[in-house]
């Protein structure tokens, strides 16, 4: 038995969490999560007052033939659950499927506008023989439609809600060798989120550029609102980086917080897949109103950047209010 299983083992049998662990050794949690998985080994001085502690010898630590205790002694295992190598992986694949349901209600969504806006452009040129308002009519149907679909994805998410309950909010432990593969993985995929969300925030930046410059070198309506479809059609892109890559990265982090403690896990894309359910059909409810209202289509069509610039906002400040409970 090498010294990280040693270490998980006495631990268990003193009915210790790592926290708990960590705080008689004067060390952060994370440091005995490594050592238990052996993504480090702790110095000489640690092995001596682990020895104390376990009320064992140094030589039944450091050498692998010699067992540290009889394990048929009575003792209290911990409450925590142990997350195996495969069940860390069927969490990562559930959680990116909570991540593509929520994908696609988000991207028909925003993108519900843009028949309407099609079909606007077509009545201005009058082509298809469409008047304004069979124009309205058929794209505020397209719309209605298309976020119908949008909530049916919604409601799915539910489905998995069991599945990744086990990780997101229960206290667990990796089996020996999960950490080590889980943070190579994190490593790898890093670049890749990096390089989405650079170009996501990009999108999200520069969205206006088209609309701006047709309004300023060409006139008419029709060409307006075409680009408009151009601008949402660049959220829609964006988002499409940005909301997937987030929710992998995060279910990595999830996994290798590796805690028996019973603080709260870290909910930011949960809380993101929750807050998309609502903010962007509400959204779509509040731009139909509003233009509906004022009939001023030309003009209400600027809810949809300010917004999705919002959502991303509101995703950030949930990730700093969560770094402060914390």
């Amino acid at each position: 038995m090498i010294l990280a299983e040693k270490i998980v083992k006495l631990r268990k049998h003193n009915s210790w969490s790592q926290e708990e662990l960590a705080d008689k050794m004067s060390v952060s949690r994370q440091s005995v999560s490594k050592w238990e998985s052996t993504n480090s080994i702790p110095d000489l001085n640690k092995i001596i007052l682990l020895a104390k502690l376990f009320d064992v010898s140094t030589d039944s630590l450091l050498k692998d033939e010699i067992e540290t205790f009889d394990d048929g002694a009575p003792h209290n295992e911990t409450s925590a659950i142990q997350i195996s190598l495969e069940q860390a992986a069927k969490y990562i694949e559930h959680k990116m499927a909570v991540s593509a349901l929520t994908i696609k209600g988000v991207l028909l969504c925003v993108c519900s506008v843009i028949p309407l806006f099609f079909f606007l452009a077509m009545a201005h040129t009058q082509r298809l023989n469409l008047t304004g308002n069979i124009a309205t009519a058929i794209g505020i149907m397209g719309m209605l439609i298309m976020i119908s679909i949008a909530v049916s994805f919604f409601i799915k998410i539910n489905q998995y809600e069991n599945d990744i309950s086990q990780i997101d909010n229960d206290p667990f432990e990796l089996a020996y060798g999960v950490h080590s593969v889980f943070k190579e993985k994190l490593q790898q995929y890093r670049p890749t989120y990096n390089l989405r969300l650079s170009i996501g925030i990009f999108l999200f930046i520069t969205c206006f550029a088209p609309l701006m410059f047709v309004s300023v070198f060409f006139k008419g309506t029709d060409i307006v609102l075409m680009m408009l479809n151009v601008l949402m059609l660049m959220i829609a892109v964006g988002l499409y980086l940005v909301i997937p890559a987030s929710a992998k990265m995060d279910a990595f982090n999830n996994i290798l917080k590796d805690t028996t403690q019973d603080t709260p896990k870290s909910k930011r894309t949960k809380r993101a897949e929750k807050l998309a359910a609502f903010y962007w059909p509400l959204l779509t409810t509040v731009y139909l109103g509003w233009s509906l209202w004022t009939m001023n289509w030309g003009f209400t069509w600027i809810i949809w950047p300010v917004g999705a610039v919002l959502f991303v906002a509101l995703v950030g400040l949930m990730e700093l209010l969560e770094k402060d409970e914390g």
